[in-house]
């Protein structure tokens, strides 16, 4: 589809860190994380000057939370020239930003942050900015783009694009296929951009959403907003759920409403996800990516500013201002690629 192909633009590209997943969200190392261990002479892999660096994030309370910050602790240790300064994740705005501060005040080389909230925490990165002290924004954007040297984003809207496209795809000209959603957070900007993007691609091959419910990214939350939404719509084709680890619950449901008659989309990438497409027996057909290696980039990122070093694939000699990732489909015939970054619900 047209659209799928020109909705997103990526500022520049930044190759996913092969980093493998395990059932306690730890990933293991993999020949491919690159490291000095491994490096070759003249590389950006070469051991350098030792890089401190210090890195906040929210709460790991749930799968795609946790592995945010195990990938990038692992990122961090294939390095021997980069000491990491880990704060304990937290979903408090002002402990977050007395983390960053400690870390101002410790002088570390850099600074990357996943933010609770990215316009709260945006006067304190501008403070360490103005300190003289790089900052990585992961994720959760600030609301002034002087309050980082460098932003590493998913793609919100490129999420709901390609689970749009692949709808309109297996609906193979059947305008009448009914399809509903489950989104996230409805308040939340990023819920915002994946239904605008699910609208927006429906759009190109004539449907449209006819049943939505929003939930809360909990398990929890994901059963109840389904069992609503399979009380409300006795006929589906296609349903979007943007989230998979509230798709845990939401598939509970299904299963409880006796319900196998639609194809379902899952989001973010989850390894149960995954299992469940690569098992040809679920209604999950397919998720979309949403990384969660993204902390993983911003600590390679900040090592290579704080050496002064370029990405090597790119011709530009600095490090790029805004890093933007793919939002692919995973399906039973490319699952095994995707399999081994996913995280655990």
């Amino acid at each position: 589809m047209k659209l799928k192909s020109t909705a997103r633009i990526v500022v520049a590209g930044l190759a996913v860190l092969a980093l493998s997943a395990c059932v306690s969200n730890t990933p293991e190392k993999s020949d491919n994380v690159g490291g000095t261990s491994n490096a070759k002479a003249g590389s950006n892999d070469e051991k350098g000057d030792t890089v401190v660096i210090g890195f906040s994030a929210p709460a790991a309370d749930h799968g795609w939370m946790g592995a945010i910050s195990d990938q990038a602790k692992a990122a961090a240790d294939a390095y021997e020239d980069v000491d990491l300064r880990l704060a304990e994740g937290t979903n408090d705005v002002s402990l977050q930003i007395s983390q960053v501060e400690t870390f101002i005040n410790d002088k570390v080389d850099a600074i990357v942050l996943l933010p609770f909230d990215g316009a709260a925490m945006t006067p304190v990165a501008l403070k360490a900015m103005e300190a003289g002290i790089p900052v990585i924004n992961v994720d959760r954007e600030f609301n002034d783009a002087n309050a980082a040297r460098v932003t590493v984003l998913g793609d919100n809207y490129g999420m709901g694009v390609s689970a749009g496209a692949y709808v309109c795809e297996q609906a193979d000209g059947n305008k009448n296929a009914v399809v509903a959603e489950i989104a996230g957070i409805d308040s939340l900007p990023l819920t915002q951009d994946r239904s605008q993007g699910f609208k927006d691609a429906l759009a190109e091959c004539g449907l449209d959403v006819d049943n939505r419910v929003a939930a809360d990214f909990t398990v929890e939350g994901g059963e109840k907003a389904a069992a609503n939404l399979l009380q409300a719509a006795p006929k589906i084709d296609f349903l979007w759920n943007h989230d998979d680890d509230q798709g845990v619950g939401v598939l509970a449901a299904i299963k409880n409403a006796g319900r196998d008659e639609f194809t379902m989309v899952g989001g973010a990438g989850s390894a149960n996800a995954m299992r469940e497409i690569q098992s040809g027996k679920s209604v999950l057909k397919a998720t979309v990516i949403y990384p969660s290696t993204q902390a993983a980039d911003g600590i390679k990122l900040a090592r290579l500013l704080v050496q002064q070093k370029a990405m090597s694939d790119l011709v530009e000699v600095t490090v790029p201002r805004t890093i933007q990732l793919d939002a692919p489909v995973v399906t039973e015939e490319n699952v095994d690629d995707f399999l081994p970054t996913a995280f655990e619900s």
